[in-house]
């Protein structure tokens, strides 16, 4: 199994190779502590990537892309200590097929890591509870519901149009926030996940 870690801090680097290599065996591991020494070493594709976010010269989401439109198959899980839901959500919308948490204990890693070879999504478990959590506030309701006020419908229609938030804040004369409000309530009204 060839495998790209992407890790600025030298320890945490020699970590994550330990737990790759008590994960699989004979790992075949390249190791990079910048995005450019990570960008050097894309040539054939990796079967997995775990990936830092918070690098000294860019965006682990950045590259994250990158590596996604290269090479779509290759597995890219965030390995990381941000598990705050935005950050989340924009690694799960940037392409990532799992995030690890750094502070889990070892053998969770380690197991979490084996379990991708059967096609199960590399996920702390406390990630997992958090997706859950906000399925369960956020999906459909009941039928009666469905009805969108002005307001939302033409939130939804700017974003039809393909208008970001900010576009469609100023184009309405509201905050971006209230952008986002609107759209959490459609989704949840209309059962979009």
């Amino acid at each position: 199994m060839r495998i790209l870690i992407l890790e600025d801090i030298a320890e945490t680097r020699d970590w994550l190779r330990t737990l790759v290599t008590d994960a699989y065996p004979r790992p075949e591991i390249t190791c990079a502590a910048m995005i450019r020494d990570a960008r050097a070493a894309l040539g054939p594709p990796y079967d997995l990537a775990l990936l830092d976010l918070g690098l000294p010269d860019g965006s682990g989401l950045d590259f994250l892309r990158e590596v996604k439109a290269r090479h779509p198959a290759t597995l890219c899980v965030v390995t990381t200590v941000m598990g705050d839901d935005g950050t989340v959500v924009a690694a799960l919308s940037a392409g990532a097929d799992g995030y690890l948490l750094k502070e889990n204990p070892a053998p969770v890693l380690i197991r979490q890591l084996q379990q991708i070879a059967d096609g199960v999504p590399a996920l702390s478990p406390a990630i997992a509870r958090r997706i859950m959590e906000h399925f369960r506030l956020t999906g459909p309701c009941e039928e009666g519901d469905i009805r969108l006020t002005d307001r939302e419908a033409d939130v939804l229609s700017l974003i039809g149009r393909g208008l970001r938030n900010a576009e469609v804040a100023r184009s309405l004369g509201i905050a971006e926030s209230t952008v986002a409000g609107y759209i959490k309530d459609v989704y949840r009204k209309l059962g979009i996940s």
